[in-house]
């Protein structure tokens, strides 16, 4: 047995080699026993994983290891660790060429399966075939791909090829709720989540991971609204623009699945989607609870599901009608949310071919009736003697009037 060494691995070569700050820095150690590690100080992280904390930095430090398939999914492997195994067999059981890189502590870079060239070629590539033991790393790749799509990367052919085969092996199915969350949360934060699921539906995982998603993809709409046609295709664009305003995870969330209801009209009433919004929020909220959303997410969705072309006829709503769509937002408590909302509208409307740029008047004239509505104090009511059930008629009364009050003095700005 040689001495032990310790090298940086994966993500933070490949982002020093694309010029990248790196987050996160592994390490692994060759040529050491877990007992060596704890001699030396480290303390042990987990039972599964041979991994170990630095006793000053407490920065992580993984023991070389190999693995191999015992079962079904993404927990499914047997790991095995011991001063025997070589930097090599480490690397190989990596998903891609790109992240199977090494550098020692003087800087040289130990690249066995070619991720330097891929790097430079611009291609994501496997390391090999086990690739296609973790059905986690179709979902990887693909958020691989939206990460440095901007940079003009793309997935090789024969990567593609193994990703199609893991989707339709049916492999998918055994991956929890958590670990495909994590991905796709992960995902949707990207520079281009729309490559994401572009990627997912190229593939043939979209199918199995989001379907309601996946069955927007060749579901015509009016041409007059949608220049791009395909609602997955729109989808998509919606993806993106959230993408490139930075917006939050809820936002993106509610962006993917806004229009999941237009893949249930039958094909005689093509392109027109009549109340889409209502016959989608029951897919929407089986698609948060089969995915697990955080309740954030889940509840943005539904909200955005159901009242997006509220958002859109927004200058043309009555005070009334203006008045129900903030109630249903609890702007009062958590003005934040209807902001969000906002934004998501904002996304739709610049999802469409052509239209990524058009002006949004909606925007500022909702943020303008959410806070007229706010603006009404309670208190003058209070001292009028209103209480209980009387109250509460009392300001939604007075928040209605608010309401009819900014219509006429927004109206030149609307029209």
């Amino acid at each position: 047995m040689g001495a032990m060494q310790i090298y940086k691995v994966g993500g933070v070569v490949r982002d020093r080699l694309l010029n990248i700050a790196s987050k996160d820095i592994d390490r692994v150690v060759v040529g050491a026993t877990a007992e060596q590690m704890l001699e030396r100080g480290y303390r042990p992280v987990g039972a599964d994983f041979p991994v170990f904390l630095h006793p000053k930095t407490g920065e992580e430090y993984a023991l070389a290891r190999t693995e191999r398939k015992s079962g079904r999914g993404y927990g499914g492997f047997t790991f095995f660790a011991s001063p025997d195994v070589t930097l090599e067999q480490d690397l190989i059981r990596r998903d891609l060429t790109i992240n199977a890189m090494a550098e020692a502590d003087d800087g040289t870079i130990i690249d066995p399966y070619g991720g330097q060239r891929d790097l430079e070629a611009k291609v994501l590539r496997h390391v090999s075939p086990a690739f296609a033991e973790d059905p986690l790393r179709v979902l990887r790749v693909a958020r691989f791909a939206a990460r440095y799509a901007p940079l003009g990367f793309i997935i090789a052919d024969e990567t593609y090829a193994l990703m199609r085969e893991l989707s339709d092996s049916g492999e998918l199915a055994a991956l929890t709720a958590e670990r495909s969350w994590t991905e796709i949360s992960r995902a949707l934060m990207e520079p281009r989540p729309d490559v994401f699921i572009q990627v997912l539906h190229d593939c043939n995982a979209l199918h199995a991971l989001l379907p309601e998603v996946d069955a927007l993809f060749g579901v015509p709409q009016p041409p007059a609204h949608h220049p791009e046609i395909d609602t997955g295709v729109h989808v998509l664009a919606v993806l993106r623009q959230s993408a490139e305003h930075q917006l939050p995870l809820t936002v993106r969330w509610a962006c993917l699945l806004h229009d999941v209801g237009k893949g249930l009209t039958p094909e005689s009433e093509w392109p027109r989607h009549i109340a889409h919004e209502q016959k989608g929020l029951r897919l929407i909220k089986t698609i948060n609870q089969r995915c697990k959303a955080p309740k954030d997410c889940q509840e943005l969705a539904l909200l955005v599901g159901e009242y997006h072309t509220h958002g859109h006829r927004a200058l043309e709503l009555k005070p009334s009608t203006l008045l129900e769509l903030l109630q249903s937002f609890d702007v009062y408590r958590r003005p934040q949310r209807f902001e969000e909302f906002i934004s998501a509208c904002e996304m739709d409307a610049r999802g469409r071919t052509g239209l990524e740029k058009r002006e949004y008047p909606q925007a500022d004239y909702l943020r303008g009736a959410m806070q007229a509505a706010r603006e009404v104090a309670v208190q003058p009511l209070l001292e009028q003697g209103f209480k209980g059930p009387e109250l509460g008629a009392a300001l939604k009364a007075a928040r209605l009037q608010a309401l009819v009050a900014y219509k006429q003095s927004a109206r030149p700005a609307a029209d």
